[in-house]
């Protein structure tokens, strides 16, 4: 994947930031997706989701780490296959704690085709949607230059 770089507008990324980072510090404890595993395994699924949390909080320090000075001063994030696929996984834990925490109402399939009503929306949930989103197309973007990388290959 070559590197790239994508330029945000800080009045409309900044009080996102501030959703992320909330969300962020709720996940340091806490699995977004609880795994898969029997509860007579009570051993293996402690092993198991110790090493799953220890791997999140790796990918969310990675997306809080976009967010630096750098960003603040010129408003620009890169991508590169060192932090590419841990962003890519941060964005999805962020969005699963968003969906739960705020926008359980709205519904999957509302969620993901992006068609909501912002006006109906409190502030605190269209601040919430608007988050979920932002995190979509920041996977979307290094998706896409995955795909390219891939192809040209």
């Amino acid at each position: 994947m070559e590197p790239f770089e994508v330029s945000l507008s800080l009045p409309v990324v900044a009080p996102l930031l501030d959703v992320v980072k909330e969300l962020a510090d709720g996940l340091k404890q806490t699995l977004a997706s609880k795994p898969a595993v029997p509860e007579s395994d009570a051993v293996f699924r402690d092993l198991w989701s110790q090493e799953l949390l220890s791997a999140q909080n790796e990918d969310v320090t990675a997306l809080l780490s976009l967010f630096n000075e750098e960003f603040f001063t010129e408003g620009v994030v890169a991508f590169d296959h060192t932090n590419a696929e841990a962003i890519t996984r941060a964005c999805s834990a962020i969005r699963l704690r968003l969906r739960e925490r705020y926008l359980a109402a709205l519904g999957d399939e509302a969620l993901e085709i992006g068609e909501v009503e912002l006006a109906q929306l409190d502030a605190q949930t269209r601040k919430a949607f608007m988050c979920y989103l932002f995190l979509a197309t920041i996977q979307e973007l290094i998706i896409q230059h995955l795909d390219e990388s891939i192809i040209e290959s």
